[in-house]
């Protein structure tokens, strides 16, 4: 189970990485979405993947008596799935604005501090 876990999360990063070098900002941000994703999966599997245990440790014992799933990395991930979503949704506002005052959505192009016809600065003395 573990390990099919660990094949998935590899193809999300391979996914993310791949889609954030690319020069379209809605990939880049798909990648950064598909990143967080990856990430909450890593933790949710390194928190071991135990069905039907409940975390009950009974009153002659003070630990769980069986192998019982981590409650930690389950918290984690729910906080950052709602932080991953608030950064996702502040990424496609400015991402949409930036769209609308440069008429692009290439990074390569979206130069204004560096305008093509301008003459460049001295690059030494």
């Amino acid at each position: 189970m573990e390990a099919s876990f660990s094949i998935l999360i590899g193809f999300f990063f391979a996914a993310s990485t791949y889609l954030m070098l690319s020069r379209q900002l809605i990939r880049i941000l798909l990648g950064v979405s598909l990143l967080g994703n990856a990430v909450n999966l890593l933790i949710f599997t390194a928190g071991r993947l135990t069905r039907e245990v409940p975390p009950v440790i009974p009153n002659s014992s003070l630990v769980p008596v069986e192998a019982t799933a981590n409650p930690l990395p389950q918290a984690l991930i729910l906080t950052a799935i709602v932080i991953s979503f608030s950064f996702f949704a502040f990424l496609l506002v400015l991402a949409f604005r930036a769209y609308q005052e440069l008429g692009t959505d290439d990074a390569n192009e979206m130069r204004v501090a560096e305008p093509v016809g301008e003459v460049q600065p001295p690059m030494g003395y």
